[in-house]
């Protein structure tokens, strides 16, 4: 992935769980090394609106800065899971002195999303996860989404960039960058390289979003990135 992106002259964040980086240490030097940037992404991927994770998180946030001589600035929750239950985040990550959040999408569907969300980056706050504060110190960078029949969806990556068709989220791209808005997407590694991916076995609905169209994600990413 690091090559693929070096050959491209493409720079990414990498939202990193910190349990990998335990297991991994020589990860944050090859990233940073190819000028890329580390972010947060919790010790072990766990959602933020969990019960009692508040009590865990900074330790966590300390953790994570250990590991990478506090280089994260950025903080992403594990699956998208920031909303009016877990908003406490946003005071913790700005007392640790994190510059931004990209969290929010404004789509709805069953595991996240604030349909509520401005679509343009804005100065979020633990009272305000919506809307532009103009007293938040973090600034929110929300994911990418579109309009399918009317309904705005994601088309920020993962499962939606291997269902959806790519002229859409070109489409997508397209239109924010004429209203001067930045496309925020993602894609997880996992689905890059699917050949390293075991199949689990996993209720109907959870295979499904999983492992659908997996083997597309690298070629359609990569159009993506070549467009």
């Amino acid at each position: 992935i690091l090559n693929w992106l070096q050959t491209n002259e493409i720079f990414a964040t990498f939202f990193m769980v910190g349990e990998l980086l335990e297991h991994k240490p020589e990860l944050l030097d090859k990233i940073l090394d190819g000028g890329h940037e580390i972010a947060f992404h919790t010790m072990n991927h766990t959602r933020i609106d969990s019960k009692n994770f508040r009590n865990t998180f900074e330790q966590e946030i300390e953790t994570f800065s250990k590991l990478t001589s506090g280089k994260s600035k950025g903080f992403r929750a594990p699956s998208l899971s920031l909303n009016k239950k877990s908003s406490w985040v946003i005071d913790s990550l700005e007392k640790y002195d994190y510059k931004y959040d990209s969290s929010i999408i404004s789509a709805k569907t069953h595991l996240y999303g604030v349909p509520s969300a401005d679509l343009k980056p804005y100065k979020i706050s633990q009272h305000s996860i919506n809307k532009n504060d103009p007293n938040g110190k973090l600034i929110e960078f929300p994911l990418l989404t579109t309009k399918l029949l009317g309904w705005r969806i994601p088309a920020a990556g993962g499962f939606f960039l291997r269902a959806l068709p790519l002229k859409l989220i070109e489409n997508a791209i397209t239109k924010n960058s004429k209203n001067n808005i930045p496309s925020i997407f993602y894609i997880h590694s996992w689905e890059l390289t699917p050949e390293f991916m075991p199949r689990l076995s996993l209720p109907i609905y959870s295979k499904f979003i999983t492992y659908h169209n997996i083997e597309k994600a690298f070629p359609k990413m990569d159009k993506l990135i070549q467009k």
